[in-house]
């Protein structure tokens, strides 16, 4: 044993018989924005029995759980504006619903005009540099809503089974067959053709053996956590105003204030004017129970003092606690070790893969480099007819944390549910997946696949 290690006490656990509790041609395990979306691109393209497994009591994940509120423009070629497949989907249903989305007019997205720069300026990831974008900011409970909803139209074709935490993965023969769960029902299994792990920690490729990477660069943004929270009786548009005026160095003093309860950031934009969102920033892996525990626990001790100092400011002089995120904020986990690596050399030269499955610009810093994304990022090496979605995809930390949000994981697992589809119509391995096929069903969600290779 190394020296000064901590020697840790073991038990042995019976052997037992788990029950089946279900079986499904698609499992896809974690409903957050790649989950929902494999589970309903599978649907719609023709899986009959498809499976979406949640650890909570509602599905989304961080946008609607963590209260990840912000939805970035990502930008594609050739159409750098538009929103694709089912992230335009819950942006339309969010729409019908008053004060539940919050985008720019369209007749403005993409202006460079100072005078609308002035007035977006202050709202959280809306410009890109003096371009305003058509980043939109969502209302995470009627998000929850519209989730829902979206299962409902399937038919019956997607079964939820809900508050269920897998915990482990039935391999047999280097083939995944389903995942072991927990609940209050007891420990059960979930048979599937095809699995999808969309836990966004890579979770399932651990349990069934995949390797992966869980070592991050503490200076990006993914090797940090979250705890998020809102705050109602707010004027945000008067705050945005005093905001905008200020000098860049008034607002990094600003920051600085903020920043010491919790690691918090000061207030960004909600779907309401009269709400506030506000992030952090914290020291931590979420991979590990105790930087989970304090990091959500010293954001609550330090909540009165942070109402204390944002009452002081324009527009939030009657703030108040609306409400915290049953989640917490996650950014990087594990990323599963699969049969392609996208790494941050191709954010400098792209590579038009054949496979692609999503056209992505930088998130992180903004350039106006397109890098393609192959379907292999998504094919574990190690374990066949496992699909690894979300960010937990194949790639070096700082690549990652330019492709994790919630649009890249809406396209990678709409992308995941598609491919699974073609695997079991056509009898194959998701390893060996039609590509032609499976840009064809891409084409057909409204997705974007490049004409040209």
């Amino acid at each position: 044993m190394p020296p000064g290690a901590r020697k840790v006490k073991t038990i042995t656990e019976p052997a037992r018989t788990i029950p089946v509790y279900d079986e499904v041609d698609v499992l896809v395990v974690g409903s957050g924005p790649a989950g929902h979306s494999a589970a309903m691109a599978a649907s719609r393209a023709g899986v009959k029995r498809v499976g979406l497994m949640e650890r909570f009591n509602h599905l989304g994940g961080m946008p609607t759980g963590g209260q990840v509120v912000y939805l970035p423009a990502l930008g594609y070629d050739p159409d750098p504006w538009r929103i694709w497949g089912i992230e335009k989907e819950w942006i339309d249903r969010l729409k019908v619903h008053d004060q539940c989305l919050l985008q720019a007019p369209e007749n403005e997205i993409g202006s460079t005009d100072p005078a609308i720069g002035h007035k977006w300026k202050s709202y959280f990831g809306f410009m890109f540099g003096s371009q305003l974008s058509n980043s939109t900011d969502v209302d995470p409970d009627m998000l929850k809503v519209v989730l829902d909803e979206m299962i409902e139209g399937e038919g019956g074709r997607i079964t939820c089974y809900m508050q269920c935490w897998a915990v482990g993965a039935i391999v047999e023969d280097k083939t995944i067959k389903g995942v072991i769960f927990e609940s209050k029902e007891g420990r059960k299994a979930l048979l599937a053709k095809v699995v999808i792990d969309c836990t966004g920690d890579g979770d399932i490729g651990a349990f069934a053996g995949c390797g992966y990477d869980d070592t991050w660069d503490s200076r990006i943004r993914s090797s940090h956590l979250a705890s998020c929270f809102r705050l109602g009786g707010v004027d945000f548009r008067k705050y945005a105003e005093y905001k905008a005026n200020l000098s860049p160095k008034e607002v990094a003093e600003n920051n600085a204030k903020f920043h010491k309860f919790a690691s918090a950031y000061g207030p960004n934009a909600c779907a309401r004017n009269d709400q506030a969102w506000i992030n952090s920033l914290a020291d931590g892996s979420c991979l590990k129970i105790k930087d989970l525990t304090d990091h959500d626990r010293d954001m609550r001790l330090h909540m009165t003092q942070y109402l204390e100092l944002v009452r002081q400011f324009p527009g939030m002089e009657n703030a108040y606690l609306l409400d915290l995120a049953p989640q917490t904020g996650t950014r990087g986990g594990r990323r599963i070790f699969c049969e392609y690596t996208i790494t941050e050399a191709e954010y400098d030269i792209p590579i038009l893969h054949k496979d692609v499955v999503m056209v992505s610009s930088h998130y992180t810093t903004r350039t106006d480099v397109n890098v393609y994304f192959p379907y292999r990022v998504m094919v574990p090496l190690q374990v066949e007819n496992l699909l690894i979605s979300g960010r937990a995809y194949s790639s070096t930390a700082r690549a990652n944390d330019s492709a994790n949000v919630i649009p890249h994981c809406i396209i990678l697992g709409q992308a995941a549910g598609i491919a699974a589809a073609v695997a079991i119509e056509d009898g194959v391995n998701t390893r060996n997946v039609n590509i032609g096929k499976l840009h064809e069903g891409m084409r057909a969600q409204d997705m974007y696949v490049p004409t040209k290779f």
